[in-house]
């Protein structure tokens, strides 16, 4: 296993020799609820709710960017996942593919979770927007707000025991703080009524423009990891 961490954390671009370890986790790891073991009827009622929600974000119109999509982008993965991970919108690959952080940011994103021992496939990976701003402009309050009732459905059916916030604006608007993203890094929040810990890393497009930050999102990574132990 310490073979393929190194593999992966040579994908992400970050000095192996640096890497000494996982820091302590910040906060006692989450007990992970009964809704991870769900069984007969309550599956079929959990995917009639899942089947239902993708139909609403399908159909949506209620904001001004149901105009230009090309299609909604939903979701992707593991649907009783023990961590979520959330990105503002969708950029243009998104929108052509219909799936979230695609293309090279999603690749790098896809090396980071596998340096902690998670596939693409075993975690659920979710936006804010589920349309894509034009041009990638940052989403606007109306649309964020608008749209966040189909992330909190998504957040309730998946039911993770760790958030993974991507990027400065999905951290601010899921803990409504207009604080610098450097700021928000290296601790652990309480999301909504369920205390679901959430951890803020940067975006894997930034990481890309700035290299030298991948040590500082391996650290929030290790902080993921231990708390899932």
């Amino acid at each position: 296993m310490s073979g393929l961490r190194e593999q992966y954390l040579a994908e992400m671009g970050i000095p192996i020799l640096k890497l000494r370890g996982p820091p302590a986790a910040p906060v006692d790891p989450v007990t992970p609820g009964d809704d991870h073991a769900q069984t007969g009827s309550a599956d079929l009622t959990t995917a009639a709710r899942w089947q239902t929600l993708a139909a609403a974000v399908q159909g949506c119109k209620l904001c001004t960017l149901h105009e230009r999509r090309t299609q909604t982008v939903f979701g992707v993965g593991r649907r009783d996942a023990d961590l979520l991970v959330i990105g503002e919108a969708p950029g243009a690959d998104e929108d052509r593919q219909g799936e979230p952080f695609v293309g090279r940011a999603g690749q790098l994103l896809n090396a980071m979770l596998r340096a902690i021992g998670y596939a693409r496939g075993d975690v659920y990976i979710a936006n804010i927007l589920k349309c894509r701003p034009p041009n990638n402009r940052d989403p606007s309050p109306t649309e964020a707000a608008t749209c966040t009732p189909y992330l909190q459905q998504q957040i309730g059916l998946v039911a993770p025991r760790v958030i993974l916030a991507v990027g400065r604006i999905a951290a601010q608007w899921l803990l409504q703080s207009d604080a610098p993203i450097g700021r928000l890094r290296g601790q652990v929040f309480r999301y909504g009524t369920s205390g679901t810990p959430l951890i803020v890393t940067y975006h894997p497009a930034y990481l890309l423009r700035s290299p030298l930050a991948k040590a500082a999102a391996w650290q929030d990574l290790c902080m993921v990891k231990g708390l899932m132990k």
